[in-house]
């Protein structure tokens, strides 16, 4: 899977950039081998829940800008050919997906965090947009996520001022779930996604699909929609499972179908 290693501890599957020497900076090689394993964990029903995280000192420092000329003259079209299929597939994604940031997450690095569901950051983490200091804006759907995850004002401080962002501030800000001590960072999203793994993840990912839609619909539009969605999901053996637990007064044991 090209500079993605893979793993598995249970029913979670742990991605891993790894191409350390270089902080995992971002090429065509690397988010390719993200989307591929990304499907081919998908396609594995045993699969319930994902981690990624990095390998080495960082998560990912970006763009790796040695690798900008593979992606041709037409950047726009390179973008969307090599990156967009990663980051489609992770806010896609019929699992949820804990992200483990170690070190830096800088400029597309920090937007590759953002599109998982859940963030848990090292104490030597360190979010930054970079993307100002070299003239640019900010991109791979930065401007989208980021003042959904934190608001609007703190957002365009961050990258028009290129403030290094803390992970106990990020912690504050509400951008990640969880601040760990460094050596605890991979048990941790494990135990986090093992926890979410044994959920009903059909539904988990629905909810990710509404709560996104929601961001450009009217209230009542969203209010059909959402029981759209329930009158498909209630038919779920999930569903159908949580029903009779509450009836049987027992934990309910799902199985993402």
């Amino acid at each position: 899977m090209g500079s993605v290693k893979q793993a598995r501890d249970g029913a979670v599957a742990i991605l891993t950039l790894d191409d350390p020497a270089t902080l995992n900076a971002m090429t065509p090689d690397l988010l390719g081998g993200l989307a591929a394993a990304i499907a081919q964990t998908e396609s594995d029903p045993d699969v319930r829940a994902i981690v990624l995280t990095g390998a080495g000192r960082g998560f990912c420092s970006g763009q790796n800008l040695k690798a900008f000329e593979v992606l041709g003259s037409d950047i726009v079209s390179g973008v969307m050919t090599h990156y967009w299929p990663a980051m489609q597939a992770m806010r896609t994604c019929r699992v949820p997906i804990v992200v483990a940031v170690n070190g830096v997450a800088a400029g597309g690095g920090f937007s590759l965090a953002m599109a998982g569901d859940m963030i848990i950051a090292a104490r030597s983490a360190k979010f930054i947009q970079v993307f100002s200091r070299i003239g640019l804006v900010p991109d791979l759907g930065s401007t989208w996520l980021l003042p959904r995850l934190i608001g609007r004002q703190r957002a365009l401080e961050l990258m028009l001022l290129n403030e290094p962002l803390s992970a106990d501030t990020a912690h504050e800000w509400g951008l990640v779930r969880q601040v760990v001590d460094d050596a605890n960072l991979l048990s941790e999203a494990i135990t986090l996604a093992k926890r979410l793994a044994e959920g009903p993840t059909r539904a988990l990912a629905a909810t990710r699909m509404l709560l996104d839609e929601s961001e450009h619909a009217t209230y009542a539009d969203q209010f059909r929609r959402e029981i759209e969605i329930q009158a498909d999901i209630r038919k779920s053996d999930d569903a159908l499972e949580g029903r009779r637990a509450f009836t049987e007064k027992r934990a309910a044991r799902f199985t993402g179908r």
